[in-house]
């Protein structure tokens, strides 16, 4: 069966880009809101590694997981960056809560009840309740269960500030102070759609190549070249065409939902700006390989520059990436983790790899919008 895919779509701005929102809110900038006291999180990982000062947050996202042999509804992304001038550094935390529902007030309904949020968004029907649950539709209703009460039709091109949305089925902790010291972008929140198959993509890629090669064909006429340079040619032609294949791939399916600003898809295949080859790693906790599980999109920094005066835009204009891609352990493993704090309800923080894809590595130079 095929993976889904899931876009974070642009929903309403926050009142305040330093209010507190429920710890299961999806958004873009402002405050991480933890479901953890913030003394129980290492103050390591929330600084850079390469200048040490203070990461803003630029995603956080409800991320639980329908796994064939258990359901994690406990489960966030929380992704910061840094905003010192040509810094590129990027870190992605995954918590997750290891305890049962019924040991933590925090927490969601058991799994092995479909939530009412998720009933309520639609995805799941009768059949799912009563017999045997689909694992697939079951995991898309977790992931939206917090935004099907956001509009459907955003306006996050102005300026005007929107009403805060808020999950029913969950409050912050009220031990969790606002800091004042944390540096912020923008703050707006995301609502969840499905992304249809995109059936005509694989020929529109095979057509440009087609005429592109075509093309080579009838400058390699030209006797007038020698073998030697030909083959010069030949290898930097065929390495850009590689480039510009990849790339028309990702345009494509940004073309078609011009305003996403992540992509969630838990085990699927990210969509890559440039060619490159990505070896994520392993768990460092487990030592079990990572897997793709959602990306961020350009749109998402069209919408933060919008939102900036004209004076203030030079604070994210360091951030080029095409895509940040988030890989995270395959198992989504806890077991391995012994640093389950007395006082920290029992959430986990593991730290999980980001990958950076920037506009220079393109073959030709593009905006976020088209």
């Amino acid at each position: 069966m095929a993976k889904v895919t899931m876009l974070g779509m642009p929903g309403p701005w926050a009142h305040d880009n330093r209010e507190t929102a429920d710890p299961y809110t999806t958004k873009v900038g402002g405050l991480p809101d933890w479901p953890l006291p913030n003394h129980t999180v290492d103050t390591n990982l929330l600084h850079c590694t390469n200048c040490a000062t203070k990461l803003c947050l630029v995603a956080q996202v409800y991320a639980p997981l329908s796994l064939p042999n258990r359901t994690i509804q406990q489960r966030l992304l929380f992704l910061f960056g840094c905003l010192t001038p040509k810094c590129h550094s990027w870190r992605v935390l995954r918590l997750q809560n290891i305890h049962n529902a019924e040991d933590n007030p925090l927490l969601a309904p058991a799994p092995d009840e479909p939530s009412s949020a998720a009933a309520a968004a639609g995805l799941l029907n009768d059949d799912d309740i009563e017999g045997e649950v689909d694992f697939q539709e079951l995991g898309k209703a977790l992931f939206a269960a917090t935004t099907f009460a956001t509009p459907k039709n955003p306006k996050t091109k102005t300026k005007k500030k929107k009403k805060t949305p808020r999950s029913q089925n969950h409050k912050p902790p009220a031990d969790t102070p606002l800091d004042a010291d944390t540096p912020v972008v923008p703050c707006f929140y995301i609502y969840t759609q499905e992304e249809l198959p995109s059936k005509d993509l694989n020929s529109v890629c095979s057509s440009y190549s087609s005429l592109s090669i075509k093309e080579n064909g009838s400058d390699a006429e030209d006797h007038s070249q020698t073998e030697e340079t030909w083959d010069k040619e030949q290898y930097e032609y065929d390495k850009a065409l590689t480039a510009d294949r990849t790339y028309l791939k990702f345009k494509k399916r940004l073309d078609s939902y011009p305003e996403q600003c992540f992509r969630y898809s838990y085990g699927g295949k990210p969509i890559l700006a440039a060619a490159a080859e990505i070896d994520p790693g392993r768990c460092r906790s487990c030592g079990k390989p990572r897997q793709f599980e959602m990306q961020l999109m350009p749109p998402l920094l069209y919408f933060l520059q919008e939102a900036l005066e004209d004076d203030q835009r030079q604070t994210i204009e360091n951030w080029e990436w095409m895509t940040l891609i988030v890989f995270t352990c395959s198992k989504s493993c806890y077991e391995q983790i012994e640093q389950v704090k007395s006082d920290s309800k029992g959430w986990i923080v593991v730290e999980e790899l980001v990958v950076a894809q920037y506009e220079e590595s393109l073959p030709i130079q593009l905006g976020y919008i088209s």
